[in-house]
């Protein structure tokens, strides 16, 4: 029978065999370590879930959102931001009610630009607080609160304030304050 096999370019029955129980005893090893990792993942997770009170579990029922921008510096170095509603606190996320939008400020030589993602909410549920040093953005509606407070890396003219809303993209733009001379008396020095 084997000269059949091999005549045809078969390969005989009995090399099949062997060929076959190598895969199966490789396909078995593998097998056997993914479900023991699989098993290994399961404790870590019961682990896990000692460390939540029922209020953190309510929170991870919502919806979650996470991301992280990289981007260059002034001074070279990279400047990783977070957005989102989960924070890290410790190995347990820390979920908010409010999502912390991703924003970018450019700085022109007059003025200054606050571009900030706030999708889902419409330009009436949108409120821009500016102090001068400082921009805080909120935006609630049924289905989504953002809120976002940042430092602004030059003084502003508050009222100088202008901004847009347009498909999801809140756009601010305010011009910088001009520095004003020294003020008071000289005194001159005897």
């Amino acid at each position: 029978m084997s000269s059949d096999h091999e005549r045809h370019g078969m390969i005989p029955d009995d090399e099949w065999d062997d060929w076959l129980k190598k895969r199966y005893t490789y396909l078995d090893k593998f097998w056997k370590e993914i479900f023991k990792d699989i098993e290994e993942m399961d404790r870590t997770l019961e682990g896990f879930s000692s460390e939540f009170s029922p209020e953190e579990w309510d929170k991870l029922g919502r919806p979650q959102y996470y991301g992280f921008s990289i981007s260059v510096g002034p001074d070279g170095k990279p400047v990783i931001r977070e957005f989102g509603n989960v924070k890290r606190k410790g190995l347990t996320p820390n979920v908010s009610d409010e999502i912390e939008p991703l924003v970018d400020v450019v700085e022109k030589e007059k003025e200054v630009t606050v571009v900030a993602e706030v999708p889902g909410v419409e330009k009436n549920d949108i409120n821009v607080i500016c102090d001068g040093k400082r921009v805080r953005i909120e935006a609630k509606s049924k289905l989504r609160e953002y809120l976002k407070e940042l430092a602004l890396p030059a003084e502003v003219e508050p009222k100088s304030g202008k901004a847009t809303y347009k498909n999801g993209i809140l756009e601010v733009t305010l011009t910088k304050k001009t520095p004003s001379a020294p003020s008071g008396e000289e005194i001159r020095i005897e």
